[in-house]
């Protein structure tokens, strides 16, 4: 079965807009290589974090930050489909 990504986020904060607009990005780039984006509501004041399946890709208490779309595709990516070309989003060669 195909991965789901999980995007938990801080109602409370405002977040759901950055989380929904994250959440689109991620469906149309990932479109064959996942079963879907969930957005899930977090009880925990603060909280970010984007999650495939189980496995947590990013934490922004952990990184101090929000991912930028380029990174977070990046990571996603790097979990569901690690040949999958991003195009202008892939990283350039070290």
């Amino acid at each position: 079965m195909k991965p789901t990504i999980t995007l938990e986020y801080c109602p409370k904060c405002g977040w759901l807009l950055r989380s929904a607009w994250m959440a689109q990005e991620l469906l149309t780039t990932f479109t064959d290589d996942v079963h879907g984006v969930l957005l899930q509501p977090s009880e925990t004041s603060g909280l970010f974090s984007v999650r495939v399946d189980e496995q947590v890709i990013f934490d922004r208490k952990t990184a101090g930050r929000f991912p930028d779309i380029k990174e977070l595709k990046q990571l996603v990516r790097d979990a569901v489909a690690p040949d999958k070309p991003l195009g202008h989003s892939d990283r350039k060669p070290a």
